[in-house]
């Protein structure tokens, strides 16, 4: 059987999410306690890694439109593939954001051009496309804290060795995306006007280790600075970001204080891997067939409804307290986002100028990751002078308000259209 490149770079999809995201959930809130760190250490640990994805998204995206795609994510292999090995050397929380400020190279790069490659393949269904692209990411997302919980839970009078034996673990699996990468034909962006799908993309597979190592010829022209006004000029874009990176404020607090809030009203490390990773199935299931519907019937509306849905969930769990109702609040967090995240990619896509899908992806991840980084710094502030419920009071205000600005964009993005 020939895999083709998209369903190749699914799976290195997945096992590099598996990597990225069990050496931080639930490990990285019990380590940085394990090793003294106060709440307000945890959220600045936990911010470092999203914002490496500030700096590095957009340049990486950037640098995807001109030397190949496959370039960008041998880098970031090799960053998956080195620095899970690192944590276990962590004696103080000072140390831990090092280590993230490395291991965030990875993501950053990996995401935007991954999804860029999509875009390139897939310009006629991106919703539906991008969504089982996410949804194979998401499936190593969801084992992991899983994976993780089970792990401390086992070496649980030996919390040393739990750590150690997890990002053991947690390294194995980045050295496993550095090999897959290596093997992995993915195509330069599209220079064609008609869209790609299915037999493109295999077709392609026979060329792309040429195409990938030589400068992408439809963004050839023009430089970085040209391309970089012409996405901050773009107002409907920029804007859709904007909700992403609100989405992406509101999750990092809820995988960065959920563990600490379910530990304070009595649940076990197991129930939280089950809390945390019944969110991320919930959006793994839903994001492909959310993403079709966003094809048939509109992204705007469906971004503007997840985000407000996603705004009233995040505030009830700083009212809930049982492990049925955080597991339940947890799904619906993940229906909410799915919502979102499933339109919100491709609906970047269709703003972006044709032979520029990585730098659009790379100002997404850019912008996102500024979200990713401020929930929970921000957060930590909060539950630290406040109380952990304000942690989640202030998540729900965010999304809140970039519901209330996200439609004056899009009716700007219709009256351009019409232009």
């Amino acid at each position: 059987m020939v895999l083709s490149p998209f369903m190749m770079l699914c799976g290195v999809g997945l096992l590099a999410i598996f990597s990225s995201t069990i050496s931080k959930s639930p490990a990285l809130p019990l380590l940085v306690d394990y090793l003294d760190g106060d709440p307000a250490m945890l959220g600045l640990v936990a911010a470092v890694s999203a914002a490496t994805g500030i700096i590095f998204s957009l340049p990486a995206g950037l640098l995807s439109d001109r030397i190949g795609r496959r370039r960008m994510l041998l880098v970031a292999a090799v960053v998956f593939a080195t620095a899970p090995f690192l944590y276990p050397l962590a004696v103080t929380p000072w140390h831990l954001i090092l280590i993230r400020l490395y291991h965030g190279l990875a993501t950053a790069i990996f995401i935007p051009v991954a999804l860029a490659m999509v875009g390139d393949l897939y310009q006629q269904s991106r919703g539906e496309k991008m969504g089982w692209f996410s949804t194979a990411t998401l499936l190593g997302r969801f084992a992991a804290p899983a994976t993780g919980g089970m792990l401390l839970g086992l070496y649980g009078a030996d919390p040393a060795k739990g750590f150690l034996v997890v990002y053991l673990v947690c390294g194995g699996a980045g050295v496993a995306v550095l090999l897959a990468s290596l093997a992995l034909p993915v195509a330069a962006p599209a220079s064609s006007t008609g869209p790609a799908g299915p037999a493109a993309a295999v077709a392609s597979a026979a060329t792309t280790r040429d195409h990938a190592s030589s400068p992408a010829p439809v963004a050839a022209d023009g430089n970085w600075r040209s391309d970089l006004y012409d996405l901050l000029g773009n107002r409907p874009l920029m804007a859709t970001c904007a909700v992403e990176a609100a989405i992406l404020f509101a999750y990092g607090v809820f995988e960065t204080f959920l563990p600490l809030h379910a530990l304070a009203v009595g649940l076990s490390v197991y129930q939280i891997g089950i809390c945390l990773s019944a969110q991320i199935i919930t959006v793994a299931l839903l994001k492909p067939l959310l993403g079709r519907f966003s094809d048939r019937h509109g992204r705007p509306p469906q971004i503007l409804f997840g985000t407000l849905a996603s705004g009233v969930t995040i505030l009830l769990f700083a009212r809930v307290e049982s492990f049925p109702g955080l597991l339940l609040l947890s799904m619906i967090l993940g229906l909410t986002i799915a919502l979102v995240s499933a339109a919100v990619a491709a609906h970047i896509a269709d703003l972006s100028r044709r032979g520029r899908g990585g730098s659009a992806m790379g100002m997404l991840g850019s912008i996102m990751d500024i979200g990713h980084t401020a929930g929970p710094l921000l957060g930590g502030l909060l539950a630290f002078y406040f109380g952990m419920p304000a942690a989640f009071l202030g998540a729900a205000g965010v999304l809140f308000l970039a519901a209330a600005c996200f439609p004056f964009s899009q009716r700007m993005s219709r009256a351009q259209g019409r232009g």
